[in-house]
């Protein structure tokens, strides 16, 4: 197994459960992927990917399976729009705007669901009018279909947040698919009843963790790949200073990583292709923790959407039992590439630029500002999901899940729901599980690792 995300670590369980001796080799020096966390202040604050849904029903029972508390967003209040700097608030899912810009924003978001809804999960390459829609940019069809500018804004940063990337970067079939998978673009971005709903008290990186102490010594740390041998007899995998060998390798690490990797002999043309054409999008993530939760006593709820400027969204991400107040936010896409050049002096003036403009000068008086820049990332350079271009998911998009002889794919972004998420991460790690073993995951199944029984997916040793 390459990769200890949370796609690698829950498919390197499932085979344990099977019987299967795995080892699991994870570059950085803890595992998790594009999840971690930190104390920070008097709470537990994640980093990188933080929340479930309740329509994300593998997480919520991998949740409960490993006894991992969970709480849901703090919502209660008004939000806060910040268009071009000017402010107002707003109550529900749909900004406050002119009833002709509301009309046109609500049949906005109707076209893209009715969109999604006709492109399909499993293989959107054969979707009605797959090439067409490749063959064009997401801002290609908001220009020619969303008539006013100010909801083309609102939609873009929707989007921004959800892909890490500007719509001029993203296939319109590629988007579609995405938003799709995930119910909709209002399921994506909204926190009721959506994918923002639920945190985890110890953070979403606990998942990981836990997942990683069942596993012990089978993962191992600071060991990034640099060649991999394969054929028909198996694989070789070669890491600084040591070689392993194996029956079969799963690839969990992101394409944009796997690109490193040198693999003997190269692999087919179409899934180079795919692994050279799909980059990730670009997110810094930032908590300003306070003394108190001076936006709740104003009745906001600590949701912040701005249209322009470096900041996309804003929320309230205070933990669980309220000791710590917080808000959270997300840079991303193009401003993120460009306020990651910034000296770290000039990224916090910026944030709190941002901050006391939405919600007052006593943003300004946080007493902890963390920043993580998931572009510099050295395992990772980018969050929160790889993105694809006009051109590559209809053409190359095939490649995505086949496995290469003894090679199998994992990781979020192969998954056929909830692509780019957690749930997308445990969808993936089924379906390789099943693509290995010819029967699905065992539920509930002993979770210590095994030596018994012939290994046929992943037997690892070292020389010597």
């Amino acid at each position: 197994m390459v990769g200890a995300g949370l796609s690698g670590l829950l498919t390197a369980r499932g085979l344990i459960r099977r019987g299967i001796d795995v080892t699991v080799l994870e570059a950085a020096d803890r595992v998790g992927g594009r999840t971690c966390a930190e104390t920070i202040g008097r709470g537990t604050f994640d980093l990188g990917g933080q929340w479930i849904g309740p329509s994300q029903h593998r997480m919520t029972a991998l949740a409960d399976e490993l006894g991992l508390a969970t709480f849901p967003t703090y919502d209660t209040g008004r939000k806060v729009l910040d268009v071009d700097g000017r402010i107002s608030r707003y109550a529900g899912s749909i900004p406050s705007l002119s009833p002709v810009k509301l009309a046109i924003l609500q049949a906005t978001i109707w076209r893209i669901d009715r969109q999604a809804r006709r492109v399909y999960a499993r293989d959107p390459w054969n979707a009605p009018d797959a090439s067409v829609m490749d063959g064009r940019t997401l801002q290609s069809w908001m220009t020619s279909t969303v008539p006013s500018r100010l909801v083309r804004d609102v939609m873009t940063t929707a989007i921004r947040v959800i892909f890490g990337a500007e719509p001029r970067d993203l296939s319109l079939l590629f988007a579609m698919w995405y938003i799709g998978q995930g119910g909709g673009i209002l399921s994506l971005v909204d926190i009721r009843d959506a994918a923002q709903a639920t945190r985890f008290v110890d953070g979403a990186h606990a998942v990981s963790r836990r997942l990683a102490e069942e596993m012990g010594d089978a993962v191992v740390l600071g060991s990034p790949v640099t060649a991999i041998d394969w054929g028909p007899e198996g694989v070789i995998v070669r890491t600084p200073g040591r070689e392993w060998r194996a029956d079969r390798l799963v690839m969990a690490a992101p394409s944009n990583m796997a690109t490193r990797i040198v693999f003997d002999p190269v692999l087919p043309a179409s899934r180079r292709a795919l692994m050279d054409r799909f980059p990730i999008g670009a997110t810094i993530k930032f908590h300003a923790l306070y003394d108190r939760a001076f936006w709740r006593e104003a009745g906001l709820s600590g949701e912040l959407v701005c249209t322009s400027g470096p900041v996309s969204v804003v929320f309230d991400n205070t933990s669980h039992d309220g000791r710590q107040p917080a808000l959270t936010g997300f840079c991303v896409g193009e401003a993120a590439l460009r306020v990651s050049e910034l000296p770290d002096a000039e990224q916090r003036r910026v944030f709190e630029d941002v901050l006391a403009r939405g919600f007052g000068e006593d943003a300004r008086g946080h007493t902890h500002l963390r920043i993580k820049d998931w572009t510099i990332d050295p395992w990772v350079q980018g969050c929160p999901t790889g993105i694809m271009p006009p051109g590559v998911l209809g053409t190359f998009g095939p490649a995505l899940r086949a496995p290469v002889g003894p090679l199998h794919w994992a990781g979020t972004e192969t998954a056929r729901e909830w692509t780019g998420y957690m749930e997308g991460a445990a969808e993936a790690a089924e379906r390789v599980v099943e693509e290995i073993t010819g029967c699905p995951p065992v539920p509930g199944a002993s979770r210590r690792r095994s030596g018994r029984g012939r290994s046929t997916a992943a037997r690892w040793s070292s020389p010597g």
